[in-house]
């Protein structure tokens, strides 16, 4: 028998969901939407994997573009994809969902010979079973003659493996054919068939889950408590009835008079803003108590908490917590009735959930704008010109960063549009500015309204902010950045978008031990948290410790601080490498002019050729790479 190196298997629906962004109205008048993976069991393992369960799925997606974003996806949570099959013959599945009110969760399926319902009983490889702790299933995966025979055989060899097997009723009455195409959003439909065919499942489970209606249909009556008897004449299984906001009860035996007389784990009392996912976020949280052999108390609470993050959120997946999140939820709990509103929750699920990045980056800056328009200026060269010296800085970057996975390049889309376009799922870094050059106070280039902009931006392009700031700075001055910089954060925030916040004290202003820890305090008690610090080389160890503490104290999650260069010579930079990798926050470099300048003023002046250019600016990035590493 192969090792269990999995604690779970989820097998069936995998999808993509697109989530209307407009709340409150008809699925109708929704415009715009947001594109998240979805399908129960998919979700239930990557809320198993935030939670830190090792989780795998076996499913079938598209040879296509959404079947690509389904398996990175799944990647990105940390989700054993080995078992996730590519379909040629067929497309990835599709949910169009909508929030219309508090009872209404508009949904439709686009699931008509769709990947994931084409999953055959030949996919299913009995070691793979065996080396888990857990086969989820789920009733949908049993709705079709194909799909069902595939179940039957991954339970068959999971029972001759003795690995767990746990059910998700998870009844969609339009998947059964029991509904118009239009009535996704419909719970219960009763139908004899259905019931029959669930009651043949649930006698080979260890774990059976569902809520008072799902559990309506598997015991084949509207009364809970018979349905719930019906269950335990087929089976020895824990049953777990969900209650929605009353929580759970839980029944690992005889079924009692009353719900209230199982095993009871509390709801929390939040606002109830999406009903959609949460029985997926509550399944995870439940395995992970389930399966690390906590007590069905402690099952409940985990369950609850992590269905509690789901109703307050948008979209299934990504609104089921880390297992950071959940322990500091259940520990300290929210004084907010609307949890999504919660910052501090809000920060420790961005941070523990966002993209997995580069551990450090060794970034070419060249999103200069204004430096480079007045040496066009200079050597009377058309503006044109900038855009194309950047497509050479952009050659010469991707010819030094080939096979590095610490490679990443900052640039803007005022002159380097092209190379943005270029550098598109290339596996490079990749930051753009939105700061006005040289706006102080702060201000947007593309305008005011700062989350319009970045919306349009791809989700792997990090916002790059640079900020002159000083802590003897006017008190207005002070207030109308941070006021800029609060709004850059929430528009972050609300389009997945990591930040990196670039602090600059001017020339002319001192800079002692203590100036950038008491601006970056200063920041961070305005609820400004950067996933990611751009900051210039500190004058002294003592200024290190300082910026080092600060983070420390208010962002334990941060990625880190990338050393600017501010045009420096590559000796003072060597000096300043010295001191920063011996700072265990420190990540990498993000340099520019001190690189490329030269070479630029010698091709605008047209002393070299391009090739020349090329040349001279990737031996001047190696150079420096190599300063870093050595």
């Amino acid at each position: 028998m192969p090792e269990r190196t999995l604690d779970v298997i989820g097998l069936g629906r995998s999808s993509v969901d697109l989530y209307g962004e407009q709340v409150g109205g008809r699925l109708e008048d929704m415009s715009s939407f947001a594109k998240y993976i979805g399908g129960s069991p998919t979700n239930t393992a990557i809320g198993a994997s935030r939670l830190g369960l090792s989780a795998a799925v076996i499913t079938r997606v598209g040879d296509e573009h959404m079947g690509r974003f389904i398996r990175e996806t799944l990647e990105r949570e940390r989700v054993d994809t080995s078992h996730v099959r590519t379909d040629p013959d067929r497309l990835s599945a599709l949910v169009i969902l909508g929030i219309r009110d508090r009872e209404i969760f508009p949904l439709i399926f686009y699931r008509t010979d769709c990947a994931d319902m084409a999953i055959d009983a030949d996919d299913i490889d009995p070691a793979f079973i065996a080396s888990s702790r857990a086969l989820l299933v789920s009733g949908t995966h049993f709705s079709t003659a194909k799909v069902d025979r595939a179940s039957r055989t991954a339970m068959r060899y999971a029972r001759e493996a003795g690995t767990k097997i746990a059910l998700d009723i998870d009844y969609r009455p339009v998947l059964w054919g029991l509904t118009g195409l239009g009535e996704g959003e419909d719970r219960f439909v009763a139908d004899d068939k259905v019931t029959e065919h669930l009651q043949s499942i649930v006698a080979e489970c260890d774990l059976v889950v569902g809520t008072e209606e799902e559990l309506h249909i598997a015991g084949g009556t509207t009364d809970t408590i018979a349905a719930l008897r019906r269950i335990r004449q087929l089976t020895d299984a824990t049953i777990v009835a969900k209650r929605g906001p009353m929580g759970c009860s839980v029944f690992p035996a005889d079924i009692p008079d009353s719900l209230d007389d199982g095993i009871v784990g509390r709801g929390f009392p939040i606002e109830v803003y999406n009903i959609l996912g949460a029985g997926d976020a509550f399944m995870s949280g439940f395995l992970r108590g389930w399966l690390r052999d906590e007590t069905l108390e402690t099952c409940c609470t985990y369950a609850n908490a992590c269905g509690a993050f789901a109703v307050s959120r948008h979209g299934c997946a990504p609104a089921i917590p880390s297992w950071d999140e959940l322990i500091d939820f259940c520990e300290q709990g929210s004084p907010h009735h609307r949890l999504r509103e919660d910052a501090r929750i809000n920060h420790i699920h961005w941070a523990t959930t966002r993209r997995p990045g580069p551990q450090s980056i060794r970034a070419l800056a060249f999103d200069h704008r204004s430096q480079l328009e007045d040496l066009a200026a200079r050597h009377q060269a058309p503006r044109e010109k900038i855009a194309e010296f950047k497509t050479l800085i952009w050659s010469a970057a991707s010819h030094v960063a080939e096979g590095r996975a610490d490679a990443g390049i900052i640039v803007d889309d005022r002159y380097g549009q092209d190379v943005l376009f270029a550098a598109a799922g290339s596996g490079a870094w990749i930051a753009r500015p939105v700061e006005l050059p040289g706006s102080i106070p702060l201000q947007f280039e593309a305008g005011p309204d700062i989350g319009l902009t970045l919306r349009e931006w791809p989700v792997e392009h990090v916002a790059k902010c640079l900020v002159f700031y000083h802590p003897d700075d006017a008190a207005d001055l002070q207030r109308q950045q941070i006021a800029q910089l609060q709004m850059l954060h929430a528009a972050c925030v609300a389009t997945y978008r990591e930040l990196l916040l670039e602090v600059v004290v001017p020339r002319d202003r001192p800079l002692d031990s203590d100036t950038v820890a008491t601006i970056l305090d200063s920041l961070y008690q305005a609820g400004i948290y950067p996933d990611w610090w751009k900051l210039q080389s500190p004058p002294d160890e003592t200024a290190w410790r300082n910026i080092a503490s600060t983070i420390d104290r208010f962002d334990k999650y941060c990625r880190g601080i990338l050393l600017l260069g501010l045009e420096a010579p590559e000796d003072e930079l060597a000096r300043a490498f010295a001191v920063a990798r011996r700072q265990p926050l420190c990540r990498g470099f993000a340099i520019g002019r001190s690189i490329f300048a030269d070479p630029a003023k010698a091709w605008f002046a047209g002393e070299i050729t391009d090739s020349d250019a090329v040349d001279r600016i990737a031996e001047s990035y190696r150079r420096i790479i190599a300063l870093w590493d050595a």
